[in-house]
């Protein structure tokens, strides 16, 4: 398996590090890692900016029975400053596709789009990449 790039590795790192309840707890720790022109279509469907997920995400009032977790995170520099990473989440039992795109800036590598895509367990496609390990 090839070496992730250190721009993969960073993206990795800071997607990770958004999942984590501290920082989704923490209106300035959670914005330090949005580009300010931020936008995601979210699993419910819903679009948001910088400005909505910050409010909604330091807005909840208790954090899941459990720790959100990832699965097959993935990613691919597809430029000197962007960095595309897919994987999949579980969300106290709300399973969804990611698709993030990073964007490398002065301040460092910062979320600039985000998609969840719901699925449920019993109908997920087989990752052909995977199956052909």
């Amino acid at each position: 398996m090839p070496e992730k790039s250190p721009a993969v590795e960073a993206a990795i790192e800071s997607e990770l590090r958004l999942l984590a309840p501290e920082v989704r707890r923490s209106p300035e720790l959670l914005g330090s890692l949005l580009h300010p022109e931020y936008t995601e279509i979210g699993a419910s469907g819903r679009r948001w900016d910088r400005e909505t997920i910050i409010a909604a995400l330091t807005g909840q009032q208790e954090p899941g029975k459990r720790p959100i977790t990832t699965s097959r995170m993935r990613g691919v520099q597809l430029a000197d400053d962007l960095v595309h990473l897919t994987f999949d989440t579980d969300n106290n039992g709300r399973l969804s596709h990611r698709s993030s795109l990073w964007r490398s800036t002065d301040r460092g590598w910062l979320l600039w789009f985000h998609q969840g895509t719901p699925f449920a367990r019993d109908t997920a496609v087989v990752d052909t990449a995977v199956a052909a390990d």
